[in-house]
């Protein structure tokens, strides 16, 4: 079959994460009657589709399940399959990916850190030692959702910290949380001899441990001014922004000598829309709207271990923790 379409189920989750992720802390079960339902879909259209294949075991949450078709163009096997699941998951729950069968798994992933990687944003936390969390959350919230210049408004997130003791960079790194699955992803990807990029917008002193934690190969962020034992209110220069994003994303490719075809990048925010609208494999992980619009894929309910789903790894096959 030329085309898969991928259903992938909320899963049980311990602690909210970013977005809708935690909206469902029992999670949501993966029904087969919802299978047959977006298969019947396709097939009314005139695909010819082939017998579904579980990936995570059926009627569980978090399940994930794979339809092979073809004779219809992906995006309207979307738009068919999300009518009709529709009555069974009327308030949501349910990730649907379409796309080309071919060259599925990918080589390179680039993730974005902030609110994907990490379930928050960490210079809105940083800003919390100042007593400027919601100042600084309104303007983050403005950039990523691609109302602000993203250079102009870091620059001024920044400024408004100056002087704040540099030893609360050490207390918000020891306050962040994981999204569920980001450890899993990155291990089962390079297994399968992956290469993994953390790119953030963000700064080093939070993405070099949280790199390391994950187990990335490469890690790209912007770098604090300290002025002695406080934040000088400014960022080196050039500052990495959506461009320098992509701009890795390519080069990361190049070097490797893979397509972009076989390139995977993730992010919520509008700095990563440039490159998740490049990669072969782009989505949106519960992003800013402006983002979800404009990526070609998106998970807006599940964790990060729908990345390896819409790869086609069989939860069996997910190196975890």
């Amino acid at each position: 079959m030329s085309f898969v379409l991928t259903l992938i189920a909320a899963p049980a989750v311990a602690a909210p994460g970013p977005g809708s992720l935690g909206r469902f802390p029992e999670g949501v079960p993966l029904a087969p009657a919802a299978v047959d339902a977006a298969r019947a879909a396709l097939d009314a259209l005139g695909a010819d589709t082939a017998s579904p294949a579980w990936l995570a075991d059926a009627g569980t949450p978090g399940a994930a399940c794979d339809i092979p078709f073809e004779g219809l163009a992906p995006d309207q096997a979307d738009a068919a399959a999300r009518a009709a699941l529709d009555a069974h998951y009327p308030t949501g729950g349910l990730d649907v990916i379409a796309q080309s069968a071919e060259g599925r798994k990918k080589t390179v992933l680039v993730a974005d850190m902030d609110s994907t990687i990490v379930t928050a944003e960490t210079l809105d936390e940083l800003a919390a030692f100042a007593g400027l969390k919601d100042l600084i959350a309104a303007i983050t919230a403005r950039a990523m959702n691609g109302e602000l210049d993203f250079k102009s408004a870091l620059r001024e997130r920044v400024g408004l910290l100056k002087g704040l003791p540099a030893d609360t960079i050490a207390k918000t790194l020891a306050e962040v949380r994981y999204t569920p699955g980001a450890r899993t992803v990155v291990r089962t990807m390079r297994a399968d001899g992956a290469t993994a990029v953390l790119i953030s917008g963000g700064f080093l002193p939070f993405a070099r441990p949280v790199g390391a934690h994950c187990g990335f190969d490469r890690v790209y962020a912007n770098d604090l001014i300290l002025d002695g034992d406080t934040l000088a209110g400014t960022v080196a220069e050039p500052i990495l922004d959506r461009n320098a994003k992509l701009d890795t994303l390519v080069a990361t490719a190049a070097e490797l000598g893979v397509p972009m075809s076989a390139t995977l990048a993730v992010g919520d925010g509008a700095n990563d829309l440039p490159m998740i609208q490049a990669a072969g494999l782009g989505v949106a992980f519960h992003g800013k709207p402006t983002v979800v619009a404009g990526a070609r894929a998106a998970l807006n309910w599940c964790d990060l271990t729908g990345l390896l789903y819409a790869q086609g790894y069989p939860r069996d096959a997910f190196v975890c923790d």
